[in-house]
């Protein structure tokens, strides 16, 4: 067992939305355990579906009445709803209890997340921002569909098409930035001038 959830980064544009959430994962069908609501300490109820390799780990070894640490991929389809995959769950004492020194908290504290994406909206003057995120090719090749998320932050209008690293805290139903790394400008296609940049983005906020 690794000693952290979340992976160090390998590479400098490496995408990702990734986090933890302790709370109680009640299925909406107690025979179908894929979809469901996690509800966190303070009774906040989040939609979540539950990924494949997960499920063997939660029948065989997690009782479903207590509260556990789950490692989750956000997703925001609004900006006040927000929705998780559950990918992993964050429980030494449970899973690999003869590591004495394991611990089931982290120094993160739960409810962090990071994100790395692309800056494709920002508006400072209220706090809104959206990062796009792509993902890797699965095993046959597919590549699914990059996502937007909104996150609740400042960040200014020149770092805009930049690739960012976000450190966020989960508030409710919501994302907010605690630290920020701006990495680079992306890449454009075709060798396009500033302008061509600007175009760009006017399409992503779209």
């Amino acid at each position: 067992m690794r000693a952290h959830p979340i992976p160090p980064v390998t590479e400098p544009l490496q995408y990702r939305a990734i986090g933890l959430v302790r709370g109680t994962y009640a299925p909406t069908d107690p025979e179908q355990l894929t979809r469901g609501t996690l509800i966190d300490a303070q009774g906040v109820p989040l939609e979540t579906v539950v990924l494949g390799r997960v499920l063997t780990l939660m029948r065989r070894h997690l009782p479903l009445d207590q509260p556990h640490l789950w490692v989750v991929y956000p997703r925001s389809r609004e900006s006040d709803h927000l929705h998780l995959q559950i990918a992993g769950v964050w429980e030494p004492s449970t899973l690999a209890p003869d590591q004495a020194d394991a611990a089931d908290t982290l120094p993160e504290g739960d409810d962090f997340f990071s994100v790395r994406g692309e800056l494709i909206f920002t508006k400072p003057e209220t706090g809104e921002m959206v990062v796009k995120v792509r993902q890797q090719a699965r095993a046959d090749g597919h590549r699914p569909l990059p996502f937007k998320l909104q996150i609740k932050g400042e960040l200014p209008l020149e770092n805009l098409r930049h690739f960012v690293s976000l450190d966020l805290r989960r508030q409710g139903q919501e994302l907010h930035l605690e630290n920020h790394d701006v990495i680079a400008p992306m890449p454009t296609r075709g060798g396009k001038s500033k302008g061509g940049r600007g175009r760009a983005t006017s399409r992503a906020r779209s």
